[in-house]
């Protein structure tokens, strides 16, 4: 199974089970207005994870000094989760998994939606009474495609 985490309070955590090609999506678990380390490790604990693909974030540019603090506490939290359970992950640019997954797109959140729709129409980008798709999601599952194709080529090398 791969797993990907678009890190951050509106991101998520998406399945990939390489066996069957079952997927899954859900919103990053939250407490209040953080993320709840104790839900995110629920989440991964007891599957069969090869490797969790966690998005490689950074502070934005005219970002608030507390809000980016928050934020790279979250990634600190995602990546402290893996280790504490002994999960594998590794830490891939926005870039680069766009380049590979949304190739030949506008590479934006709209593509990624829609990349979603198309190769896992299971998945339900808009839980609950959601209107529009949850971006968070979205780039999970986008990530987690990548792991995949990644372990695949890693298998046949």
């Amino acid at each position: 199974m791969i797993v990907g985490i678009d890190p951050g309070q509106t991101g998520g955590i998406a399945y990939i089970d390489t066996a069957s090609g079952a997927s899954h999506a859900v919103p990053m678990p939250l407490m209040g207005k953080e993320i709840d380390g104790h839900e995110l490790a629920n989440a991964l604990r007891g599957r069969s994870i090869d490797a969790v693909i966690i998005e490689k974030v950074h502070a934005m540019p005219k970002q608030g000094v507390s809000s980016t603090f928050k934020f790279g506490m979250g990634f600190g939290l995602v990546i402290g989760v893996c280790e504490a359970l002994g999960i594998p992950y590794r830490l891939i640019t926005p870039q680069a998994w766009k380049k590979v997954v949304l190739a030949g797109t506008a590479k934006d959140k709209d593509a990624a939606a829609t990349f979603v729709r198309r190769a896992y129409p299971s998945i339900d980008l808009a839980p609950g009474r959601k209107s529009k798709p949850h971006d968070g999601m979205a780039d999970a599952v986008c990530l987690a495609e990548y792991g995949r194709q990644q372990l695949k080529l890693e298998v046949t090398a």
